[in-house]
């Protein structure tokens, strides 16, 4: 293929990926994410055969240098899903009374100490 076909190809896939990207709802955005996780972790495990078939010194660059960007989307991925999940933790309740203060309050039980009160509190009469 000649330079001009490769550049229009990469400006196409840019293109598409960035219309496909931006139309997504929020609802799916942390399953893409633990996706694209996984993907890059292909990214590294492919940087790990190059480096490890490298012949010179070029292919040994090329292999670090998707290594270190694969590290890196993965951690900052990871991080970012663990962030978006963590919205959907429940908030801690707040700590119940103790025992020694649950003695002492009464318990309601629906039931008035008058015995003309109705269930509602009111007076029946």
């Amino acid at each position: 293929m000649s330079l001009i076909t490769e550049i229009t190809i990469f400006v196409l896939a840019a293109f598409v990926g960035f219309e496909v990207i931006s139309k997504v709802p929020t609802t799916l955005h942390t399953p893409l994410m633990s996706q694209t996780n996984a993907i890059h972790g292909i990214v590294m495990l492919g940087g790990l055969i190059v480096i490890g078939t490298a012949d010179g010194t070029l292919d040994k660059v090329i292999g670090t240098i998707a290594i270190a960007f694969g590290t890196i989307n993965v951690v900052g991925g990871f991080m970012v899903t663990d962030r978006m999940l963590g919205m959907f933790r429940r908030k801690p309740t707040k700590a119940q009374p103790s025992a020694s203060s649950s003695a002492r309050e009464p318990k309601a039980t629906g039931h008035s100490a008058e015995p003309n009160a109705g269930a509602d509190g009111s007076e029946e009469g």
